[in-house]
C-alpha cells in the first residue's frame, strides 16, 4: 500500500489526470541515483547556481551556471555567500540558487507552479510535444505531477498531466508495474521510452532566468545610474521610458513633470507603494527625489494591458486566454 496520495481516496480532478496505459515492460529500476555532491569538503552545505549572475555592484558576487556556493547569511532576497571555486564573498539573489541535495537543481523541476501556469508554460512558444516539467502536487502534498505537452489530432497541442505516486518505503512510480528508487530515475527512464505516456519525454520545459532582485537598499538612487533609451509613451504628468539601472538592468522609468507633486508627499505615497509586492503587480524599484521626479518600475514587455488588447496581436487572443488573464 502506498502513501495517502496513492490510495483508494482519489482527488476531486481524477479524470483530469491520464493513467499509463498497458505497459508492455515491467522493468523495476535498479539503479542508484547519481547526486551532486552534497557537502563540501569541510561538511558545509553546498549550493548550486542555477542561473549567471553578473555583479552590478562591489559588494555583489558574480558566478556561472553550475558553479558551487556556500551560503554564509541568509536574509530576505539577498544572500551572503561564498564561491567554493574562487573562494571571494558577496551578495547574491536568492532565487537563482539551489541546495545541491534539492530537486531544484533539476532542469524539469519547477517549484510552486500551479497546474494553469503550467499549461501556459508548456504551450508557450519554444517547447514542443514532449516538453515536460515535474511539480508539486497541489491537492496532495508530499506528492508530484508529470505533466506534458502532446499534440491531439482533434484538439492541437495540449497538456496531460500524470499523477506521480510514492511508496511507504521510498520509490516512485506511475504504473504500479514499474517504481523508481528517485523522481530522476523515473524522469530518465520515460525519456527513453513512452511506455504507457502520450509521448516519450523529449526535453525539459523552457525556462527564463527569474527576474533578480533589487538591489539591496537602493531605493532613493541617483540620477546618474539611469539611462532612457527608448520613449514609451506620455501623458498629463509626464513621459514614460524604457531604459537601463547601472546599464544591466532594464527597467522602465516615469518622469514626473516639475510642480505635478511636492517631493515629500510623492515620497510618502512612493515607501507605500513599495510595500505592495506580489507576482500579479508591477513592481516599483526605486525613486529619483530631486526633481524632475523619477519613478523606476518592473519592465513590461508588451506595456499597458489596455493598449495591448487594442492592437493586432491583443485583437487576436482566444476568449479562453482572456478569460485566464483576467482570473
Amino acid at each position: 500500500m502506498g502513501c495517502t496520495c496513492s490510495g483508494q481516496k482519489d482527488v476531486k480532478d481524477e479524470k483530469s489526470f491520464y493513467k499509463v496505459k498497458n505497459p508492455q515492460t515491467a522493468h523495476s529500476s535498479n539503479r542508484t541515483e547519481h547526486k551532486a555532491n552534497t557537502y563540501s569538503s569541510n561538511g558545509e552545505i553546498v549550493f548550486i547556481a542555477l542561473h549567471d549572475f553578473k555583479a552590478t555592484n562591489d559588494s555583489d558576487l558574480s558566478f556561472k551556471k553550475g558553479d558551487k556556493l556556500k551560503v554564509l547569511q541568509e536574509n530576505g532576497e539577498w544572500w551572503l555567500a561564498k564561491s567554493l571555486l574562487t573562494d571571494q564573498e558577496g551578495f547574491i539573489p536568492s532565487n537563482y540558487v539551489a541546495r545541491s541535495d534539492t530537486l531544484e537543481v533539476e532542469k524539469w523541476f519547477f517549484k510552486d507552479v500551479s497546474r494553469r501556469e503550467t499549461e501556459r508554460l508548456l504551450l508557450a512558444p519554444g517547447n514542443k510535444p514532449g516538453s515536460f516539467l515535474v511539480r508539486e502536487s497541489e491537492t496532495c502534498k508530499g506528492s508530484y505531477s508529470l505533466s506534458v505537452r502532446d499534440n491531439d489530432q482533434e484538439q492541437g497541442d495540449v497538456v496531460k498531466h500524470y499523477k506521480i505516486r510514492c511508496l511507504d518505503k521510498g520509490g516512485y512510480y506511475i504504473s504500479p508495474s514499474n517504481t523508481f528508487p528517485s523522481l530522476q530515475e523515473l524522469v530518465k527512464y520515460y525519456t527513453r521510452t513512452a511506455d504507457g505516456l502520450c509521448l516519450r519525454l523529449y526535453a525539459p520545459c523552457k525556462q527564463k532566468a527569474p527576474q533578480q532582485p533589487w538591489a539591496q537598499d537602493e531605493w532613493e538612487i541617483p540620477r546618474e545610474t539611469l539611462k532612457m533609451v527608448k520613449k514609451l509613451g506620455a501623458g498629463q504628468f509626464g513621459e514614460v521610458w524604457m531604459g537601463y539601472y547601472k546599464n544591466t538592468q532594464k527597467v522602465a522609468i516615469k518622469t514626473l513633470k516639475e510642480g505635478t507633486m511636492e517631493p515629500e508627499a510623492f515620497l510618502q505615497e512612493a515607501n507605500l507603494m513599495k510595500q505592495l509586492q506580489h507576482d500579479r503587480l508591477v513592481r516599483l524599484h526605486a525613486v529619483v527625489t530631486k526633481e524632475p521626479i523619477l519613478i523606476v518600475t518592473e519592465f513590461m514587455v508588451n506595456g499597458c494591458l489596455l493598449d495591448f488588447l487594442k492592437t493586432d496581436e491583443g485583437k487576436n487572443i482566444k476568449m479562453n486566454k482572456l478569460i485566464d488573464m483576467s482570473a
